[in-house]
């Protein structure tokens, strides 16, 4: 399977024939050098952008395909009521989740957090900024984002965790050594919802619904109001097809 390195490495090597076939008047360099550049640039955004591709780091983005079990995972909380919503709807249901918390969320919503993590959820970081151009960031920022929100989620709860969930699902070189120093976990998904890109709960319950199999882990985010209600429809839906729910911890 095609990484970083491997690409890296390969536009490195073309590079230089590309020189040397220029050096002999085989080929016009200029023009070869542009071509791949553009090619290795283009590899190198679909492989940031596709969490799925492993292609910077290795994420988990899927479970034992053999086992009938699915994972929620909800990210961008601790939201006051949006998540405290979703867990009371959890709860009705007797499901557990994986909450991807951004930093600095947690602040003002401490009691959110502790209920999380009291109710037998999971958390994972989502980093401490969620900042745009995160995946920009150099490895020293990255780094103290990342572990000031590793910070913020045992100064409440107690616990560390080593699960983490990059800002848009994007991943760098730069994440693949921040993670590796900090001894974590990526978590990518195989089911995304795209419920931040339409409120039609039935769109999104299709779009769900249709995508998940055994292993099954499913993208969603609590801080939208209308999750409590897709979450109703959603998981007696997964229910009727047997599956059973569990946590990434």
């Amino acid at each position: 399977m095609l990484n970083h390195r491997f690409v890296t490495a390969l536009f490195a090597i073309s590079i230089g024939l590309v020189f040397l076939l220029c050096a002999i008047g085989s080929t016009a360099f200029y023009l070869w050098q542009i071509i791949l550049l553009l090619a290795y640039l283009t590899i190198e955004f679909l492989g940031a952008y596709f969490i799925g591709l492993n292609f910077h780091l290795k994420s988990v983005n899927h479970l034992d395909k053999t086992k009938n079990q699915i994972a929620l995972t909800f990210d961008d909380g601790p939201c006051t009521p949006q998540t405290l919503a979703v867990l009371d709807t959890l709860k009705k249901h007797q499901v557990k989740a994986t909450f991807f918390v951004i930093g600095k969320n947690i602040t003002g919503n401490e009691s959110v957090l502790k209920r999380t993590v009291e109710e037998g959820h999971s958390i994972g970081s989502h980093s401490y900024s969620h900042h745009f151009w995160i995946d920009l960031w150099s490895a020293k920022k990255l780094e103290t984002d990342i572990q000031q929100s590793l910070d913020s989620i045992k100064k409440v709860t107690g616990e560390d965790t080593k699960l983490f969930r990059p800002p848009y699902g994007v991943t760098t070189p730069n994440f693949a050594y921040v993670l590796k120093k900090l001894n974590l976990t990526s978590i990518g998904w195989n089911v995304r919802s795209y419920d931040t890109s339409t409120s039609d709960l039935n769109k999104i319950l299709e779009r769900v619904l249709s995508q998940t199999k055994n292993g099954s882990v499913i993208l969603l985010h609590d801080r939208l109001n209308i999750m409590p209600e897709l979450l109703d429809k959603l998981i007696p839906a997964l229910k009727e097809r047997q599956f059973e729910f569990v946590t990434l911890s």
